[in-house]
C-alpha cells in the first residue's frame, strides 16, 4: 500500500481494492496467529489497550519521571537489603543515590520528588544486623571483605555482575530517546 490514492476515486474504493489485491497475491497467508483468538478477548474493553501493550513490551512507563525515580529508589533499597555482600549493597545504594542527587540538581517533570539520598552507612548497619540475626557466623564488618567473598576474584566478579544487572535495569527504565511520561 505504498501507492497514492488516484484522484477521482473514493478512499473507501481505493482501500478496498488494495486489500483485495493483497489477498489475491497471498500477502495475508501464513501470518502468525491466523485462526487463533485475539490474546485479550476476555479482558475488559479499553480504548487504549494497544498503547498500553506496546508500552509494556517496550519497557516504557505511564508514570512521570519523578515517580519512576521513587519506585527505582524503593527497588534499590530492597535490592541492597537482599544483597549477598556488603560491597554489592553499597554499590546499589551509591548508584541510586547518584540518580537521586542528579534529580535534586535538575528536578524531573511531574510531582515533587520528595526524596533524599539514602544514608549508606545506616542502611549497611541495618544490613549487617539482619545478617547477624540470620547467620551470625557469616557476617563481616567490612574490614574483612574476603570472608564475604568480595576479596576473591570469583566474589568480586559475582558482585560486579549483580550490579551490572541492576544498572542495566535502571537504564532500561529511563533510557535516552525513550519517551518518559504519559503516552500521547
Amino acid at each position: 500500500m505504498t501507492d497514492r490514492k488516484p484522484p477521482g476515486i473514493s478512499f473507501e474504493t481505493w482501500a478496498d481494492r488494495q486489500i483485495r489485491e493483497a489477498q489475491e497475491g497471498g500477502a495475508f497467508e501464513g501470518l502468525a496467529g491466523k485462526g487463533k483468538p485475539l490474546p485479550s478477548t476476555g479482558a475488559p474493553s479499553d480504548e487504549l489497550w494497544w498503547v498500553k501493550d506496546k508500552m509494556r513490551r517496550e519497557g516504557l512507563s505511564f508514570l512521570p519521571p519523578s515517580l519512576v525515580l521513587r519506585k527505582e529508589a524503593e527497588d534499590a533499597l530492597a535490592a541492597a537489603r537482599a544483597a549477598r555482600t556488603e560491597v554489592q549493597a553499597r554499590r546499589v545504594l551509591e548508584a541510586v543515590n547518584e540518580r537521586i542527587r542528579e534529580a535534586i540538581r535538575r528536578p524531573p517533570e511531574g510531582p515533587p520528588l520528595n526524596l533524599a539520598p539514602f544514608d549508606v552507612e545506616q542502611v549497611i548497619a541495618e544490613w549487617r544486623e539482619s545478617r547477624a540475626a540470620a547467620e551470625p557466623s557469616r557476617v563481616t564488618d567490612g574490614a574483612d571483605a574476603t570472608a564475604a567473598g568480595a576479596g576473591s576474584p570469583a566474589g568480586a566478579d559475582r558482585a560486579r555482575r549483580g550490579l551490572v544487572g541492576v544498572a542495566r535495569a535502571m537504564r532500561r527504565r529511563t533510557a535516552p530517546g525513550r519517551r518518559r511520561g504519559p503516552a500521547a
